[in-house]
């Protein structure tokens, strides 16, 4: 089959590898259908080399058509129609019960330290062959795939792979109060759709904010009160703004959706592109301390939210290398939130919402359908910010 691997820094092709196969009584083969191009792909592209392999196959939001079921998959048959959840988990352990799939004691990377495994996503999480392919090898197919309905569009359902729950989560952890305000701090995919959530369910003035035109304005073609970085000094006179419409507090939740991709510390982007050359026994360890250790976007949502107020993180960090401000932290009294999506706990929340009126706009949320043969030429668009990339989806 064709799919998209990883070959190096920035060097992602279409390669032949061998068809995906039953391994356990538990798995599931599908055709991919549709596959998206998420900005933690990107990552992969550039910050998280020391933990890729060369041929590792990328890709994690898939819909497509079951082909072969294990022995052990009783709610399964050929010809459904299926998405996959970006993680993998069992169902049944005591985290999944618990509605913490992306903690799953069944597939845990515990030789790395980390939570379930994923799909195309790095050594870390298991090095699970991904779903930018033909076709995919589904593990715990007994509980994973979610079925849809055959007829709409993959546009229609795709995105609860993982933008779907994952904005959903992040709005959830915000916990923003009915009539209360909410800050998006980037609108890129994850940040533009936790808007359209937070509007869909009842707050009442979301700002938006980010330095992309066309992401701008977007978001506020949907009622987002936006705010362009590129027209302030600096981070305390975009606080200033916010705060001025909010009777001088701030808004009641802020939800930072940029995470690794954030402007900030030179020192440590220095560390991330110097860890990329060296051997893979020293660049994992320098690059876990320092490869997303940007805090400039985390920093702007402690300093914005009000006193008391909710802090939700769904852009991806790690490293170790900048502090907090605990102090801060502490005094404002802020809680913070934060985590990858459980995608099985809210996706029976999210379907009402996929429906004929299409509340959150999801039938046109791509802005560009490309063929997956077309892989590299969408990486470095969506990389670079090209032709008003916002979100991609690539077909077989």
């Amino acid at each position: 089959m064709k799919a998209v691997t990883w070959q190096g820094k920035r060097d992602v092709r279409v390669d032949t590898v061998p068809d995906p196969r039953i391994e356990q009584p538990t798995d599931a083969v599908i055709r991919v259908t549709s596959s998206g191009l998420c900005g933690s792909d990107l990552h992969l592209y550039e910050v998280l080399t020391p933990f890729m392999t060369p041929g590792d196959i990328l890709g994690h939001e898939p819909i497509g058509i079951v082909e072969e079921v294990g022995s052990e998959v009783t709610g399964l048959k050929p010809g459904d129609r299926v998405v996959v959840p970006f993680q993998i988990s069992c169902g049944h352990c005591f985290m999944c019960a618990g509605g913490l799939q992306t903690q799953c004691e069944t597939t845990q990377v515990t030789g790395e330290g980390m939570g379930a495994a994923l799909f195309g996503y790095t050594r870390l999480y298991g090095a699970v062959p991904g779903a930018q392919a033909e076709y995919l090898r589904v593990p715990q197919a007994q509980y994973g795939p979610i079925k849809i309905p055959e007829g709409p569009a993959d546009d229609r359902f795709v995105y609860l792979s993982d933008v779907l729950p994952t904005a959903w989560q992040a709005v959830a952890y915000a916990d923003v109060p009915a009539g209360g305000t909410l800050a998006v701090l980037g609108l890129g995919p994850i940040g533009d759709m936790a808007c359209r959530i937070a509007r869909a369910r009842g707050a009442e003035r979301v700002f938006g904010i980010d330095l992309v035109p066309e992401r701008l304005e977007r978001a506020r073609r949907r009622g987002v009160e936006t705010y362009d970085l590129r027209s302030f000094d600096d981070e305390k006179a975009l606080v200033h703004a916010i705060r001025d419409e909010t009777d001088g507090r701030g808004p009641d939740a802020v939800i930072d959706a940029v995470g690794t991709e954030a402007h900030g510390s030179a020192v440590a982007r220095l560390a991330q592109q110097a860890s990329t050359m060296l051997p893979r026994m020293l660049s994992g360890p320098l690059a876990e301390r320092f490869s997303v250790d940007r805090l400039a976007a985390l920093h702007t949502a402690i300093e914005l939210v009000r006193r008391g107020g909710t802090l939700s993180l769904t852009g991806v960090y790690g490293g170790t290398a900048d502090p907090l401000p605990m102090l801060t932290l502490f005094d404002k009294q802020i809680q913070m939130r934060m985590g990858q999506a459980n995608v099985r706990r809210w996706s029976d929340d999210i379907m009402p919402y996929l429906t004929d009126e299409d509340p959150l706009g999801v039938d046109d949320f791509a802005t560009h359908r490309l063929p997956l043969s077309e892989a590299p030429h969408a990486y470095e668009m969506f990389q670079c910010k090209q032709d008003g990339a916002i979100k991609i989806l690539m077909r077989p």
